[in-house]
């Protein structure tokens, strides 16, 4: 809701949905509320329960989205801490004290999964823990499967793991002498007045990671094929080399295309941060921020499928933040009468023709789910 540090039990519209016809109750007070995420939820059976009831409102979020793909994009995050939180650390990288959780997507914008780790761990740390249940989601379906990731996702173990469940996937690879001697030709800068828009240059090889590891970390068991992208900027020396990993069969330029769709992950997450504030891990023991977590994570699939399911087409682009301001967090008078409650919306952003649109595709994914 975005409620944060908000009694929400004298509210008038939490009472309505919640029962309390009488004047003189309340609904459920943030006391009690906390105490439901950090006594109840944290039980082992509430737990497994938490953690599937996502991946049952994706099926379903699914069966109502036609594609014939699957795009997973994993990235980790962080998670600023502000006290003795069990499993914050200091993270060099972000140079910070926090948690730092790892997330999945899918192309639409939905979190597949969320899983919340220690400050100082790895961005790739537990990788299977999260994505294995995700790729079961997806086993029996009959569509494409691809994976996107960056540098840190660069280990043998994923890439056979993949590879093993009908995976094509993109991940950048770390930088090492070898791969910057099979580019040693295109390191010459361009001769001429360099152009404004940036002089992009392409390369394919193969390429198998030595054994005993080199950069890469690891020896792999066979050649994989790589993708070398030398960009030259104008008003720069050197150019910007990247190279990525795959095992899709598309042309060096298309494969590089999807690849840099992978950051509209990162744009999720932020619309995670700072929609529903889903950082806000301020619990002291550890499951009990994993428990919030997956909370944010119901509440920000709620908003992305009421955003790409059911807003109409000149709203359809708004961000989560857009949403929450201007749709669910606006003011309304509750007029009870005997035998029904009316609420009275206000007719700001939104107009009482759309707004009974937006209604009506809701009742119409109800029936669809019927």
């Amino acid at each position: 809701m975005g409620c944060e540090d908000v009694n929400v039990s004298v509210d008038p519209v939490i009472r309505v949905i919640t029962g309390k016809k009488d004047n003189g109750k309340h609904a459920a007070s943030a006391n009690t509320i906390g105490r439901f995420e950090t006594d109840i939820l944290i039980q082992q059976e509430n737990l497994n329960s938490l953690s599937d009831v996502n991946g049952k409102w994706i099926q379903r979020a699914m069966g109502k989205t036609p594609h014939r793909r699957i795009i997973l994009d994993m990235d980790s995050s962080e998670s600023p801490v502000h006290g003795e939180q069990e499993g914050s650390a200091y993270n060099g990288h972000f140079r910070s004290y926090c948690f730092h959780p790892l997330f999945c997507f899918n192309q639409f914008g939905d979190c597949e999964g969320a899983l919340l780790r220690p400050g100082k761990v790895h961005s790739a740390d537990r990788w299977k823990e999260l994505l294995d249940p995700i790729v079961k989601r997806y086993e029996n379906k009959n569509v494409r499967k691809y994976f996107r990731g960056d540098a840190a996702f660069s280990k043998p173990e994923i890439y056979e793991y993949l590879e093993s469940n009908g995976f094509l996937y993109a991940i950048r690879l770390p930088a090492n002498d070898i791969l910057q001697k099979e580019i040693r030709h295109l390191m010459t800068r361009p001769i001429g007045r360099p152009p404004k828009k940036p002089i992009v240059l392409l390369y394919d090889f193969i390429y198998q990671a030595a054994s005993p590891p080199d950069i890469c970390r690891a020896g792999w068991g066979k050649p994989r094929r790589v993708i070398a992208r030398v960009e030259w900027h104008q008003g720069e020396l050197f150019p910007n080399v990247g190279f990525i990993l795959t095992n899709m069969s598309a042309k060096a330029k298309g494969v590089v295309h999807f690849y840099n769709g992978r950051g509209t992950a990162e744009q999720w997450i932020k619309e995670g941060k700072y929609a529903l504030n889903w950082t806000r891990l301020s619990c002291k023991r550890f499951v009990s921020n994993q428990v919030r977590l997956w909370l944010f994570v119901l509440a920000y699939n709620l908003g992305n499928f009421l955003r790409r399911l059911v807003l109409p087409g000149k709203i359809k682009q708004w961000s989560l933040r857009n949403l929450l301001t201007k749709l669910i967090k606006i003011g309304a008078k509750v007029v009870r009468h005997s035998r029904y409650v009316t609420f009275q919306m206000a007719e700001v952003t939104i107009s009482k023709k759309l707004f009974t649109e937006i209604l009506f595709r809701i009742d119409q994914l109800r029936s669809y789910a019927a």
